[in-house]
């Protein structure tokens, strides 16, 4: 969708094809050393550290390479281990981390040269739901010091929990730039309905679109459930609901379970670009 792709331009690994890039001023492609000591950065994660030495040995190795000297490259280190709460662990190689504990010492890299911007390329990818709260409050913690992250994330709970303002991107193209309440509140006047079916031929699907005051129907196969669930926009009607059930029982489906509820951004990004995060995840992946 172009999120790493801007963070690497905003680094200099890649350079714009057009326009420019500008870190606190500092144009990124003439002055790039200037704009870099700005900048405190995770990209590709647990990968992005050394497994084979310690986790103290990582943040001292990259604050030795930001200019620190012997003494304050360990002082740096120990307070950001702490920070973490990695104390216990710091003298471990990192290859014996959990993958939690490894995308830890990941933002910690990012945390050693104590800039003023500080960009998470999807810091909480693969990591169970404890480890990602615990990452996503530090996180939370290094916005509220006044510090500016950039984050990217396929998670809309995660975007709306730790973002002032959230940009969405479709193609390569920012379709939508705003607070999280303001991006809801653009669809508050499309009620959102979600439809447990086992089964969702054309036909039926084909009816309900073509209901009036429906806007947008999605349909998706639960691969757990084995059934499928279809998300409904529509302006409201008081027959609406009927209407539906009624297309749902004549093409001889059985509902399963109906669910009415308050727009997310998840249902803002469905709105907007016809598929759930889930399906534009995949279709990134395979592209």
């Amino acid at each position: 969708a172009g999120k790493t792709t801007t963070i690497k331009m905003i680094t200099g690994l890649l350079r714009p094809t057009s326009g420019y890039v500008r870190v606190m001023g500092i144009d990124v492609d003439k002055k790039p050393m200037d704009a870099l000591s700005k900048i405190g950065t995770v990209l590709a994660g647990d990968r992005s550290i050394y497994w084979k030495l310690t986790g103290r040995e990582n943040l001292e190795y990259f604050a030795a390479l930001y200019g620190c000297s012997r003494s304050e490259a360990k002082n740096r280190a120990a307070k950001i281990l702490d920070r973490l709460g990695l104390n216990e662990k710091a003298d471990e190689l990192v290859e014996k981390y959990s993958t939690g504990m490894k995308q830890k010492i990941a933002l910690g890299k990012a945390l050693i040269p104590n800039a003023p911007v500080v960009l998470l390329d999807e810091p909480t990818l693969g990591l169970d739901p404890q480890s990602a709260l615990n990452l996503r409050q530090i996180i939370l913690d290094i916005k509220n010091e006044g510090r500016t992250v950039l984050l990217t994330t396929h998670y809309m709970e995660e975007a709306d929990f730790l973002c002032d303002r959230i940009a969405i991107v479709d193609g390569g193209k920012i379709i939508a730039l705003d607070t999280p309440s303001n991006l809801k509140k653009s669809i508050n006047d499309i009620k959102l309905i979600n439809i447990e079916v086992d089964n969702a031929p054309y036909d039926m699907l084909n009816e309900i679109k073509g209901l009036s005051s429906i806007q947008k129907v999605i349909s998706r196969y639960d691969e757990e459930k084995r059934d499928y669930i279809l998300s409904i926009h529509h302006t409201d009607s008081n027959e609406l609901m009927q209407k539906i059930i009624d297309c749902i029982s004549v093409s001889g489906c059985r509902i399963l379970n109906i669910n009415v509820k308050e727009p997310s951004l998840e249902d803002v990004f469905i709105h907007l670009t016809g598929k759930s995060l889930k399906e534009k995840v995949e279709n990134d992946e395979t592209a």
